[in-house]
């Protein structure tokens, strides 16, 4: 039995936008890929960025849900627990999600259009920090972290770390992170919290 029509749409544009990336997925090869028309991918999406933030919110790692959840609900485990939690979901997430955009950046004008369309979806890649900051803000007041403590520099510097990790080891002889996604995740949040503490 053949899957909707929306679902082959969502796994063709995750594979386009993985292999060939984000700037040359175009909808055209992605409805050919999903075995449709033109016209009926865009029954299902506006256009191609809100066909990406489909791909993101369905298809990869849940970080924007884990944050959600601990910004409504923060206290429940311990502050490193959750760090973890988001570090290892973060590291998972960039590490599929980079791959996707990066494309964007080698056509300015792409990305430009881009930007805006996200601008207009009311997402973009500042909203993760912007949750971090409000769940450790929360922590902040419960006391659970130190009262002087940069929030927000602490968001962008676990975030930007996961993403880095994606990143930075593609050139290295194995081609592989140091060490596993469990060991980075513990070992980054027990440093950050010795700043924040």
């Amino acid at each position: 039995m053949q899957k909707p029509a929306r679902v082959r749409i969502l796994d063709a544009a995750h594979e386009l936008m993985l292999t060939i990336g984000l700037a040359r997925a175009t909808t055209k090869e992605i409805a050919k890929a999903a075995g449709c028309s033109e016209a009926a991918l865009y029954k299902y999406f506006a256009n191609k960025e809100e066909l990406f933030v489909t791909v993101l919110k369905e298809r990869l790692p849940k970080l924007n849900p884990l944050l959600e959840r601990l910004v409504e609900h923060p206290g429940e485990r311990t502050v490193e627990e959750n760090l973890t939690e988001i570090a290892r979901e973060a590291a998972h997430f960039y590490a599929e999600s980079f791959p996707i955009a990066a494309s964007l950046y080698a056509e300015p004008k792409l990305k430009q259009r881009h930007d805006a369309a996200m601008r207009e979806l009311g997402r973009g890649p500042h909203l993760p920090i912007r949750r971090l900051d409000a769940y450790l803000r929360a922590e902040q007041a419960a006391g659970r972290i130190g009262p002087d403590a940069d929030t927000y520099a602490a968001a962008s510097l676990l975030l930007g770390a996961c993403a880095q990790r994606a990143f930075a080891y593609d050139m290295t002889e194995d081609g592989k992170p140091p060490q596993p996604v469990d060991e980075f995740a513990a070992g980054l949040v027990r440093t950050l919290l010795r700043g924040i503490g």
